[in-house]
């Protein structure tokens, strides 16, 4: 994996929530250590953060995007993605999501995606508007041009009540609880490998902390 010797790692911690689409069936496949419901594996995932820092850098109220394509499951590697920082953000807060998202700084959900997305394409800024409520199962992603996702509650195909449902992973390195919704729609325009479109697939919605010393809460 694309790591550092931990002695010379910046210190850094980030608290917020997560938003995710990806072309697995409802449930996901992947968070049981199944393979993907297609064979292949297609994500955008956006993270607004509420509080933290990368050294000396704040990174309050920054968001960040990734979108990734595999060809085959995750663990087999070879991947593609592409970061997409808000415009919002300073120089320096570009830089610290860089790094992270580089899997140079620690941290599993880090060394692990970019280990098996080694294929980045270069960095996008650009507006990012996202909005979610996790009680209620539902979240917009939209990046003009690039990417946007349309999250709903699951429900009943027979009645159309809203069916909820979680997954809790104690030992997970990426969250403890998740909840799970419809990626009603989402679609990607990010270049070779990612430009993506499915419906109907599965979302996930995420309260999260990560930090330096490899600790997920």
């Amino acid at each position: 994996m694309a790591a550092t010797n931990p002695a010379t790692r910046t210190e850094w911690r980030i608290v917020g929530e997560e938003v995710g689409s990806c072309n697995c069936a409802w449930g996901c496949p992947c968070q049981f250590n199944s393979l993907p419901t297609t064979g292949y594996c297609e994500a955008l995932m956006a993270m607004d953060i509420e509080t933290g820092h990368f050294g000396d850098t704040k990174l309050d109220g920054v968001k960040y995007a990734q979108i990734f394509h595999w060809d085959g499951p995750v663990h087999e590697g070879n991947g593609w993605r592409r970061l997409v920082v808000d415009e919002g953000s300073t120089p320096e807060q570009r830089a610290a999501v860089e790094a992270l998202t580089a899997g140079t700084q620690g941290h599993p959900v880090f060394e692990i995606f970019s280990a098996m997305a080694p294929n980045a394409l270069e960095t996008i800024v650009a507006p990012i508007e996202l909005e979610y409520d996790r009680e209620k199962r539902q979240a917009r992603i939209h990046i003009d041009g690039v990417a946007e996702s349309q999250i709903e509650p699951i429900r009943n195909p027979i009645t159309g009540e809203e069916h909820r449902a979680r997954i809790e992973l104690p030992n997970g390195f990426e969250y403890r609880v998740a909840e799970v919704g419809d990626s009603v729609h989402w679609r990607t325009t990010a270049g070779e490998k990612l430009t993506i479109e499915h419906e109907h697939t599965y979302a996930q919605l995420a309260r999260v902390e990560w930090s330096s010393d490899g600790t997920t809460r």
